[in-house]
């Protein structure tokens, strides 16, 4: 099994984070010119309920896995990787088993009582066999991550997104003329699909490349595994508690916005339209980059775990930099493109136009949601878990507190909910930097900030002259795309007059790194 550094294991994940994210869009249009914003508010308001689920039966074990996993390979003792899957599948399955049995029975009044629409039932029933599907995946994944091999989880993501695009455009449409409740359940039963044939794959390929028998002996490790469950809990249960926090703020989050709308006068089906509008449109727009902050930080925890192990702390330092210059980096022209082209994108992607609206207002401050990743990511690679759940449980009461209070405001109304998510994630990236900066004396680089605004600022500007002046000729279509990627050429190339990419880095990019490289100065 390829062991790869934490810069190649990065870029793999990212290559394969930017396949899946655009195969998500195409399957987020395909789902929102089918089912519309009402069909659309009933599929993401099932989706808090199932990633609360889904938390609460990993445990926060694959950040546990891959960090012991990471600490047992630099010893090369495969009977504790053994162990640590043994102890690890055992608790997953049951606890998938014990909440996917609940997630069912209590559909009912989830739908009913706490989302105010019992349509919501459907795809809340759809998505429940998902569960111990994606248990069983996070064990893989966990695994392959501390033995830092990044192709096995590159790979399984593009094969369920690849899965889940080609079904969701034919259950979507088969179930729609029973109702947009049942079109929803059909789009949840194509990413249950999706996700059972990554697992598939993962399984492939572990017995492909495993070094030991899982099956042989496997309750006899079970049994013997009291210590290496204390190891994994130890670990977990601090990080399931930060997890924890962020499942159940998401699931209260479209409970008290439809509670909030209500008493700002909002009717049911339109507070359900303007939720689908503002999680299932702009939400994901916005989270577009943090495929590579999510590549930045899996790579980060078994790379620091095992600089940590060796007590190696200049690597910590430059590792972090690294990833939160990279995070920067790729944040800033996400946010450059959705603050500039924020209608034409809602335009284009959703026939959304007026929910641009949103969009211009969270866009600027997202840059602080692209740093929370890596950070809390070498927080939980430091056994700091409990300082990354402190500083998500003080955000998520802010998030839904102020939820409450904005967006029951009649002339704020749905914006208001957006105000708050901007406020909470704003607040818990400036957390988790202020408990990294006081554990381990870390000083962000200054120059490069300062050099990062300039190239944002810089980089608006332009973009606001290309989309205003030039390509005017153009369909609205390709004067977007010729307008954001001048935008983009602009900003990466002023990115590399000011030195913010290092030679090193652009040299180990997938195919046009030694080109870029070689723009470069110095060795």
């Amino acid at each position: 099994m390829t062991k790869q550094t934490f810069l190649k294991g990065a870029l793999i994940l990212i290559i394969a984070g930017l396949i899946t994210r655009f195969l998500g869009f195409v399957n987020r249009i395909v789902v929102a010119r089918i089912m519309g914003a009402e069909g659309v508010g009933l599929y993401m308001m099932a989706v808090p309920t199932l990633l609360l689920v889904i938390t609460l039966t990993q445990l926060g074990l694959p950040v546990a896995i891959s960090k012991l996993v990471a600490e047992a390979e630099a010893t090369n003792d495969r009977p504790r990787i053994k162990k640590i899957l043994v102890v690890s599948l055992t608790v997953t399955s049951i606890l998938s088993v014990i909440f996917t049995i609940a997630m069912i029975a209590f559909a009912p009044f989830v739908s009913n009582y706490l989302l105010t629409d019992k349509r919501a039932y459907y795809p809340l029933i759809a998505i429940a066999p998902i569960v111990p599907i994606v248990a069983l995946s996070s064990v893989m994944r966990g695994y392959f991550q501390g033995r830092q091999n990044m192709k096995p989880t590159a790979y399984s993501q593009v094969i369920e997104q690849v899965v889940r695009i080609t079904l969701v455009a034919i259950m979507t449409t088969a179930f729609l003329p029973m109702g947009v409740e049942y079109a929803a359940a059909g789009a949840m039963i194509s990413v249950v699909i999706g996700e059972f044939a990554s697992l598939l794959y993962m399984i492939l390929m572990f017995k492909r490349k495993k070094r030991f028998r899982l099956r042989r002996d496997f309750f006899s490790y079970a049994k013997e595994g009291k210590q290496t469950f204390r190891d994994l809990m130890a670990i977990s249960l601090p990080a399931t508690g930060s997890r924890l926090i962020g499942s159940i703020s998401l699931f209260f989050e479209p409970i008290v916005v439809a509670q909030s709308l209500a008493l700002a006068g909002v009717a049911t089906v339109i507070a359900t339209s303007q939720y689908g509008e503002l999680a299932g449109f702009v939400i994901p727009v916005l989270l577009l980059p943090t495929f590579i902050t999510y590549s930045l930080s899996v790579s980060l925890v078994p790379a620091i775990s095992e600089a940590s192990a060796k007590k190696h702390y200049k690597t910590i330092h430059h590792r972090l930099n690294q990833a939160l210059r990279l995070a920067l980096l790729s944040g800033g022209i996400s946010a450059v493109i959705l603050y500039v082209f924020a209608e034409s994108i809602m335009d284009l992607m959703y026939d959304a136009p007026t929910v641009a609206t949103y969009l211009k207002l969270m866009a600027p401050f997202s840059i602080f949601l692209y740093f929370q990743g890596p950070l809390q990511a070498t927080l939980q690679a430091l056994d700091l878990a409990k300082a990354a759940m402190m500083n998500s449980l003080f955000g998520a009461i802010v998030k839904i507190a102020a939820i409450f209070v904005l967006a029951s405001r009649p002339e704020l109304g749905i914006m208001g909910a957006a105000l708050a998510i901007v406020i909470s994630f704003v607040l818990v990236t400036l957390l988790h930097f202020a408990s990294v900066a006081k554990t381990i004396s870390f000083t962000i680089d200054t120059k490069m900030i300062l050099k990062s605004i300039l190239l944002i600022a810089a980089s608006t500007w332009i973009g606001f002259v290309f989309s205003n002046y030039a390509f005017s000729s153009f369909t609205q279509l390709w004067q977007t795309v010729l307008a954001i990627g001048a935008t983009t050429v602009f900003y990466s190339g002023l990115m590399l007059i000011l030195g913010l990419i290092k030679k090193d880095e652009a040299n180990r990019i997938p195919i046009v790194g030694k080109w870029v490289g070689s723009l470069i100065p110095g060795k």
